[in-house]
């Protein structure tokens, strides 16, 4: 098995881009970027309590503790938000 190592620093404050609309859904969200007009999905509940809670918090990291993402887990959720970084629904802010 391969294992995908994330470049996204949980060191740093990251926000939900200001053109996205997160929706809640009984699955999750959906999540749609109105300036490149892509649409997500969000089926993993921690995921998207620490995608909402980025702005809540000097860190990705304290965010996706605070949404109950244990350290061992740490690493996929990381790979989860570069993900989301790279179709710029989650852009870099300063603290």
């Amino acid at each position: 098995m391969r294992r995908v190592l994330s470049s996204l620093d949980l060191e740093r404050a990251w926000s939900v881009h200001p053109q996205v609309s997160v929706r809640h859904e009984p699955f999750g969200a959906l999540v749609y970027h109105f300036g490149t007009r892509k649409l997500s999905f969000l089926k993993d509940l921690k995921l998207l309590s620490a995608v909402e809670g980025l702005a809540n918090h000097t860190t990705a990291r304290a965010a996706c503790s605070e949404a109950g993402i244990e350290d061992s887990d740490m690493q996929r959720y990381a790979v989860a938000l570069e993900t989301l970084a790279r179709s710029s629904v989650l852009v870099e802010r300063q603290r």
